[in-house]
């Protein structure tokens, strides 16, 4: 089994670097003042976050883009060298006359991170993760219709196997989940489980031995889709109708939750009210609608002629409900994850013109949709995205 990713045996040092905490999220800190603390920490994740997304570059080149003295750099670095995070490659090929300086990077495969995507109709899938989140190894069990404790059960099973597959420390773990997950990564209500106000990230974190987080399946895909499949925008949303509907959502780069940790919950607004009866108990709701398993019955009752017609009546339902969504909040691009049989094509294209034909043209002109469909790791990638974000301070 890897050891866990503990940088000192110090726990005041642990607490101090922030690699104790066992959230969903980071909270803000309930001070008035700003201490020399605070200061550091702030700072050691600006080193981090820095070379991680501008690459290779020496302490004075630290020093001048963060506007931090040079003294206060170089404790950093030795700091994080210290650690293990940061390597020291040696001094620039191109160097010109005079002490040519040493260059530092991050070491991507100094620890590892255990990421889970608990979305799957039969499977838990998980993998082992590098510091770039490179997929290193990979591992999935098969639940199938187990629910409750024996579920849990599953995923202990499932990080045990990625534990033994981690070939360095692990830095953390990160879980998506399906339902409402709220802070401390409790998972509130996950109803196709059977889980109910249960505590994940602390279970993970105690019987790992390392830090836990647990975020909504769809809230750390659309997370990955802003870190990892080139959004060009700060504004996006993501739609998943795998199983069910739902929505993840980024406003200016930040996660949007709700009070509730319910935002992103489209799947029961109403979009015909003399439609058919919702297990909501409302009628006409959109995911009955628009759910991928409901769209194959809906299909596998016509004739194949028919079935582009089915698909762009689904996709006008959707363009309907996210139309005043995006003039609301001028979104700049929504994507579409599921089936994708189900999702390219008419689907698609019927979402995307009821859209333009409903909102002013200036939002509409600005907005992009795109498939995402049957893209296997977005999950996997906002759970190692929110371990680097509450670990290293790295967004």
């Amino acid at each position: 089994m890897s050891e866990p990713f503990l940088p000192s045996t110090d726990p005041g040092r642990r607490a101090e670097r922030g690699l104790a905490r066992v959230s969903a999220r980071r909270q803000p800190p309930e001070r008035t003042k700003a201490s020399t603390l605070d200061s550091r920490v702030h700072n050691r994740a600006l080193v981090l976050a820095t070379l991680y997304h501008q690459g290779a570059m020496s302490r004075s080149e630290m020093a001048r883009t963060l506007g931090l003295t040079a003294p206060t750099v170089s404790a950093l670095i030795a700091d994080l060298e210290g650690d293990g995070l940061v390597v020291d490659t040696g001094p620039r090929k191109d160097s010109r006359l005079g002490k040519p300086a040493s260059v530092m990077r991050i070491d991507d495969d100094a620890a590892h991170i255990l990421a889970l995507d608990l979305s799957g109709s039969e499977h838990f899938s998980g993998a082992v993760l590098n510091l770039r989140s490179e997929v290193v190894h990979r591992a999935r069990v098969r639940y199938g219709d187990i629910v409750g404790e024996r579920a849990i059960g599953l995923v202990y099973e499932l990080v045990g196997e990625l534990v033994d597959l981690a070939p360095r420390r692990i830095l953390g773990i990160g879980v998506g989940s399906p339902g409402i997950v709220g802070d401390a990564g409790v998972i509130h209500h996950a109803a196709h489980l059977g889980w109910s106000e249960l505590p994940l990230a602390t279970q993970l974190s105690e019987r790992f031995g390392v830090p836990a987080y647990v975020g909504n399946d769809v809230n750390i895909a659309a997370l990955a889709v802003l870190r990892f499949r080139n959004a060009k925008t700060q504004n996006l949303m993501v739609i998943t109708i795998e199983h069910g509907v739902g929505a993840g959502l980024i406003v200016g780069g930040e996660l949007v939750e709700g009070e509730q940790f319910a935002a992103g919950e489209i799947g029961h607004v109403t979009v015909d009210e003399d439609g058919d009866p919702c297990i909501c108990g409302h009628r006409g709701c959109l995911e009955p609608l628009i759910d991928a398993a409901e769209l194959r019955k809906r299909l596998a009752g016509r004739d194949p002629s028919e079935h582009d017609d089915v698909l762009a009546d689904a996709g006008r339902a959707l363009g309907t409900v996210l139309a005043p969504i995006s003039s609301v909040l001028n979104l700049n691009e929504i994507a579409l994850l599921g089936p994708p049989d189900l999702v390219e094509g008419p689907f698609l294209d019927s979402a995307a013109a009821v859209i333009r034909a409903r909102t002013y043209a200036p939002i509409s002109a600005s907005l992009a949709m795109r498939s995402l469909a049957g893209d296997p790791d977005l999950i996997l990638l906002g759970g190692a995205s929110i371990v680097l974000s509450g670990e290293l301070g790295v967004w």
